[in-house]
């Protein structure tokens, strides 16, 4: 059994005292998130400790597009010429500094796989945005979740 639940954010999560040590992150999740799931935006998922209301860490999911150019030349060989193939954002994935390398960020990560392969919309990459825009793309399939892990 996980420490933690992941789940939709609600607002009785208690996100008054979450820092991760980005500010922007901690702002984005105290202010801003439930007005981007109220406009479909995204959607945030938080990690809490079983039985807990205490963010441990979050993240938000949301389709995107993702340019041929940013594509290794392997990854393109299995897709049509069009100029962007459709994408989920796996964004703004932030772990409080108190449960940092306690394991929140692995279970959120392993959470948005999932939600992105189950996901009813055709995207075929999924990637990861990290920290001040930094982001890693990743080609999965239902085969191979592991892979973007």
């Amino acid at each position: 059994m996980s420490l933690y639940e992941v789940r939709a954010l609600q607002r009785t999560h208690d996100r008054a005292g979450f820092q991760c040590g980005e500010e922007a992150l901690d702002i984005y999740l105290k202010t801003q998130v439930f007005q981007d799931v109220k406009r479909k935006v995204a959607n945030c998922f938080a990690a809490a400790e079983r039985g807990g209301l205490a963010v441990a860490g979050y993240y938000t999911l949301a389709a995107a597009n993702s340019p041929l150019t940013e594509l290794t030349p392997e990854e393109l060989k299995r897709l049509p010429r069009y100029p962007s193939v459709p994408a989920i954002r796996i964004g703004r994935l932030a772990v409080d500094l108190r449960f940092q390398g306690k394991g929140p960020g692995e279970w959120l990560l392993m959470d948005a796989a999932n939600r992105a392969l189950k996901a009813e919309a055709a995207a075929r990459i999924s990637y990861v945005e990290g920290a001040a825009g930094h982001a890693g793309w990743k080609c999965f399939s239902g085969a191979d979740v592991a892979s973007c892990l």
